[in-house]
């Protein structure tokens, strides 16, 4: 090779390195979200409810495998719960197989974000950490991610002194973060107003169920929290297998998901309405070469104050990591936007239905 080509080759390669590091440099941005100092999640976060039950029988060890995998395809990080039947138990195993396979340094791409649930009771220092080191014991690590914690009754105020315990032992290192699962904004404001500063909350979000915006985000954005959405695909109402359809009866809904997420369909607008939705979504994922649930997950992921999706994993049941994966390849624009927006503008307005983020637990 004489001079000048080697000279071409020289600038070509760094113009071309540079193009396609700036590209994959704007897919890290896109798939990643630093959810608070020190904790970077992925976006698309794997949800372990279904473990629990209501969502057909789940083999443990083919669990493990497709976990594995998930975690192989880019999507590291789990949503799980004390209460998710053996969901603690499965990120152990995991994290073992993990490190039989690749080595302990791998289990720090992991992220296992728990839950603490208890029953509304006078809490104690002894309670909140007995739970919490049984979670650890559990899940196989010797400090939690994010603890999110819910409260079933507000009045009972004891859950101002769970979270100031859950903060201590966050400040002792057995917890990076605390975060919250279905808080709605008064009481998060009487949290702020306490000193006790969240990472998070996480909360139903959905082109269906926007209750979110009414105050939810706004206080989040003001008060340098996220929110973690759930049911943004409505359990898979939100697909190319319910477009077009009959609305369903109970018994052809198989699963507890699809089960909750009909109930609030049918308060946003009824079946006749979703399915004019469907019909906008599909005609948006066409021309964007995805799926409905694509679509439905990237208008959540793109809403103020969002930091991930959280979207269910039939572990070893059904397979979406490819169809999941799709949603970090596409933006939506204006005109996309605009079509939701008018399906939306003929809804019920759940927040005027229902109450705030967390309410429908309460009533």
């Amino acid at each position: 090779m004489d001079s000048f080509a080697l000279t071409y080759y020289k600038i070509s390669s760094r113009i071309l390195l540079d193009i396609y590091g700036r590209i994959e440099l704007r897919w890290i941005m896109s798939r990643y979200s630093e959810l608070a100092p020190g904790l970077k999640i992925c976006r698309v976060l794997n949800g372990m409810w279904q473990v629990a039950g209501g969502h057909g029988r789940i083999n443990p060890e083919l669990a493990i495998a497709e976990m594995v995998k998930y975690h192989d395809a880019g999507f590291t990080t789990w949503d799980l719960a004390d209460i998710y039947g053996p969901a603690e138990d499965f990120i152990g195993e995991f994290r073992r197989t993990l490190s039989r396979l690749k080595g302990e340094e791998e289990l720090r791409n992991i992220q296992a974000l728990t839950k603490w649930v208890p029953d509304p009771q006078r809490i104690t220092r002894s309670i909140v950490q007995s739970s919490i080191e049984k979670s650890m014991r559990r899940m196989g690590v010797s400090s939690i991610d994010l603890l999110q914690f819910h409260w079933w009754d507000y009045n009972n105020p004891y859950y101002i002194d769970a979270l100031k315990h859950l903060f201590d032992l966050r400040n002792e290192g057995k917890i990076k973060q605390v975060g919250l699962t279905n808080f709605d904004t008064e009481r998060m404001e009487v949290m702020r107003d306490a000193g006790l500063h969240v990472a998070s909350n996480q909360v139903q979000y959905s082109i269906v169920d926007r209750r979110p915006e009414a105050k939810m985000a706004r206080f989040c954005k003001e008060n340098n929290a996220s929110l973690l959405a759930y049911g943004t695909v409505c359990g898979g109402l939100m697909s190319e297998r319910y477009l077009g359809r009959q609305e369903p009866s109970q018994s052809e809904l198989d699963t507890l998901s699809l089960r909750k997420y009909k109930r609030m369909v049918d308060a946003w607008g009824g079946w006749d309405l979703f399915q004019e939705l469907l019909s906008t979504l599909k005609e948006i994922a066409q021309k964007h070469d995805v799926s409905i649930a694509n679509v439905a997950t990237r208008y959540i992921l793109d809403r103020p104050a969002v930091a991930g999706v959280i979207i269910g994993a039939r572990l070893g049941i059904a397979d979406h990591r490819e169809d999941n994966a799709r949603v970090f390849d596409f933006s939506l624009d204006g005109e996309d936007i605009g079509s939701i927006e008018d399906v939306c503008k003929k809804a019920n307005d759940l927040f005027e239905m229902i109450g705030d983020c967390g309410d429908e637990y309460r009533s």
